[in-house]
């Protein structure tokens, strides 16, 4: 059994593959956390000290034992109310102002199946169980149910609570975390993911120290600035050994991760929603979802941390028809024409792609209303036959003669003021009366709490992708939300969390009536890189930036959290249009198949050498392209801080290997660089496809293997090792 529930010692435990999860029910009815870590049968709530600490309040029941208190002990769901000063998960305002919430053990329910969240993303499987354990505050009718799904083979807890009004008067939710782990001692260091457009998920690794560091978005979106994804790890942990935690939050919108160690040198950490304009109200009955947490722990270090989250996702977020195939080759028309574009351009361009070996050409923006630019039409749905030159079916069957097939871009989210759709309903965007509306791009956002403006927004979408014979929908967001305010409810205090809800109702609309094509999420690039997008689109655009040398960087932060499968990586065209650097195309591709494989350029200016070493990528990647998608990942430098990148995949039997390495710097009569490989078959041999020499899988994982000096900037080497 993967739950087992003590009744005498009171005592849960969760065991996973590897690691184990416990917490207690105290004699005051109070959930303390006891353990998280590798796998144990002992219980340990032997580790529970009690001692009168000075200022550390004592709760009513202990009586004259002034040696219990909240402030102390590890909670397993902290709130405010109990005593407890440090951070808080739950936050409930009652209607007279007052912020008192006490909640304790009531009952508990195991079931043979993973829990759902209604209008949420979250992880599934066949084979998971459920932990639910119910909280009750008395006084106010506050009943907080706390959810625990355990996916064993990933070496996954998900977490998430259930709030339910059982009390008379209305109750506002000031705060909503779905995990807290409590540590009682250790060194440990954060591993945060920043960023900005275009140079998304770099890494940061800081010590964890003494007061509060808050890691989130207020930006209506999971962020290009910071990804909802961390990792806590003890000072001494690396890429192959020592201890850590990935926590990941499966929400697009805005999130908060708290990390506080306390005055007696304990460490907590709290992921859930952020508080910042959030005041969710809650009437007799009505009750309030928090969106889920994925938890794993890895005893060795961070490859079998985030190979874990791998699995997850690609087993246990991602769903329907391409969440375990090979994604087509595409090019996208972006940065081919921009806005300058006709139908005849389009299927060139699928006629020069067609000759490549290229699957699926996209037409992305300005195909819809009068856009010639980015100030206009976003919301007016309509495809622009006159600037086309046809109708969308006549331009997909016109692409599809040529033997590709056909994708679009949308961003149904927004609107422009210059539209048909703002004419008419200007109340249908948010912004605060009587406040003219700070722009970004020139639009606005469109209220998705107004479940009339969701399902307007999907007739239109879903009339579009009718009209034509459309394999691939890219789902862009392009502005952060600011100006909070629908018209459609009188508390605006839960429009942001609201507005999620309506964009997972859209995606699930549309995903639900169109199995077949291939959804990408985009949002600016990574804006909104999360396991909430990924539960609906099976990739993601990586970046905006294309530049190779910047991919490796932001690839290599992305695949802490999230597995090469996810990663919509191109190549795009010289000088780099973000950059303005010059990489060879053997280099671009190298990076640009780590990910599903594309391409972001005029192919009409290809010279006839590029035009073959694109032929000769495309078919490389078909070779390749299972390993990629499936294969355990490891990182095998650190491009932050050294001068070359290097990474690895490998599947599941050992048998096949795939080595790439890009030098960062070139200096004169430099060292050689050696790379350790991992995740081999130390008992086996291998041969590299390069050379066909063939080397011992121990030796190439204990000491490595020396790269080839070549001049010039950014060399690139990909290598495939077969066991022999």
């Amino acid at each position: 059994m993967a739950i087992i529930y003590d009744e005498k010692a009171q005592i849960f435990s969760l065991h996973t593959k590897d690691s184990t999860y416990q917490m207690k029910v105290d004699d005051y009815k109070y959930l303390l956390h006891l353990y998280y870590g590798r796998k144990l049968e002992a219980d340990m709530d032997y580790m529970l000290t009690y001692f009168d600490r000075g200022f550390s309040g004592n709760p009513y029941d202990a009586d004259m034992d002034r040696t219990y208190s909240q402030d102390v002990l590890p909670q397993e769901f902290p709130v405010l109310g109990t005593g407890d000063y440090r951070s808080s998960a739950l936050k409930i305002l009652e209607e007279n102002g007052c912020y008192g919430c006490d909640l304790r053990y009531v009952g508990y329910d195991i079931l043979d199946s993973k829990y759902t969240l209604p209008g949420l993303p979250a992880a599934y499987s066949d084979q998971a169980q459920t932990l639910a354990i119910r909280l009750k505050d008395e006084r106010t009718g506050a009943e907080v149910t706390l959810l625990y799904g355990v996916i064993e083979d990933c070496d996954v807890i998900t977490r998430s609570v259930k709030v339910t009004n059982t009390g008379k008067d209305k109750l506002y939710l000031e705060k909503v975390s779905s995990a807290c782990l409590d540590f009682l001692y250790g060194q440990y260091d954060v591993l945060s993911f920043y960023g900005r457009h275009v140079m998304e998920r770099n890494v940061q690794r800081t010590e964890v120290s003494h007061g509060r560091q808050v890691f989130g978005s207020t930006r209506g979106t999971s962020s290009h600035q910071y990804n909802p994804f961390i990792i806590l790890a003890q000072s001494d942990a690396t890429e192959c050994m020592g201890e850590c935690y990935g926590a990941s939050f499966v929400y697009s919108g805005n999130f908060s991760a708290e990390i506080e160690k306390d005055q007696f040198d304990q460490i907590r950490f709290i992921m859930g929603l952020s508080e910042e304009q959030f005041s969710y109200p809650l009437e007799h009955g009505e009750v309030f979802y928090a969106p889920e947490v994925v938890l794993t722990y890895s005893a060795k270090g961070f490859h079998n941390l985030s190979n874990n989250l791998h699995q997850c996702i690609r087993d246990h977020i991602c769903r329907g028809k391409f969440k375990d195939q090979v994604r087509p080759v595409l090019v996208n028309s972006w940065e081919a024409c921009y806005f300058d574009f006709d139908g005849n351009a389009i299927v060139e361009l699928a006629g020069q792609a067609a000759e490549l070996g290229i699957e699926l050409v996209v037409l992305d923006d300005g195909w819809f209303g009068h856009r010639n630019d980015d100030n206009s039409s976003l919301g007016d749905w309509e495809v622009n036959e006159a600037k086309l030159g046809c109708s969308l079916m006549e331009l997909s069957e016109r692409i599809h003669e040529k033997g590709v097939q056909f994708g679009i871009w949308i961003e149904p989210e927004m609107v422009s003021e210059d539209s048909n759709l703002y004419r008419s309903h200007p109340e249908w965007a948010l912004q605060i009366p009587g406040k003219k509306p700070v722009r970004a791009r020139n639009q606005l956002v469109l209220d998705f709490a107004n479940s009339q403006v969701v399902q307007y927004i999907y007739e239109k979408i879903s009339n579009v992708l009718k009209q034509g014979k459309i394999e691939y929908v890219k789902w862009d967001m392009n502005r952060s939300l600011f100006d909070i305010y629908s018209s459609s409810t009188t508390n605006q205090g839960k429009v942001f969390y609201d507005y999620m809800l309506g964009v997972y109702r859209l995606l699930d609309l549309l995903t639900s009536e169109f199995p077949d094509i291939l959804w990408e999420g985009c949002s600016g690039g990574g804006g909104r890189f999360d396991m909430g997008m990924l539960y609906y689109t099976p990739q993601i655009w990586c970046s905006d930036n294309t530049d190779a040398i910047d991919r490796i960087h932001i690839q290599y932060g992305t695949s802490f959290g999230y597995p090469l499968s996810t990663m919509g990586s191109h190549i795009s065209a010289v000088p780099n249009h973000q950059t303005g650097r010059k990489t060879d195309i053997h280099t671009r591709g190298v990076v640009a198949m780590t990910g599903a494989f594309g391409y972001e350029l005029d192919l009409g200016k290809l010279s006839d050498i590029e035009k073959e070493q694109v032929r000769k990528q495309i078919t490389m990647y078909h070779k390749i392209a299972p390993l990629v998608q499936n294969g355990a990942y490891y990182r095998l430098s650190n491009p932050f801080v050294e001068e070359y990148g290097a990474w690895m995949v490998v599947d599941a039997e050992k048998q096949n290997a795939l080595l790439s390495v890009v030098m960062l710097n070139i200096h004169g009569n430099m060292p050689v660089i050696y790379v350790k490989l991992d995740g081999l078959d130390a008992t086996r041999k291998y041969r590299d496809s390069v050379t066909g020499k063939v080397y011992a899988g121990e030796a190439l994982m204990a000491y490595g293997l020396p790269i080839p000096l070549k001049l010039g900037d950014y060399q690139a080497y990909q290598i495939l090792f077969e066991a022999v």
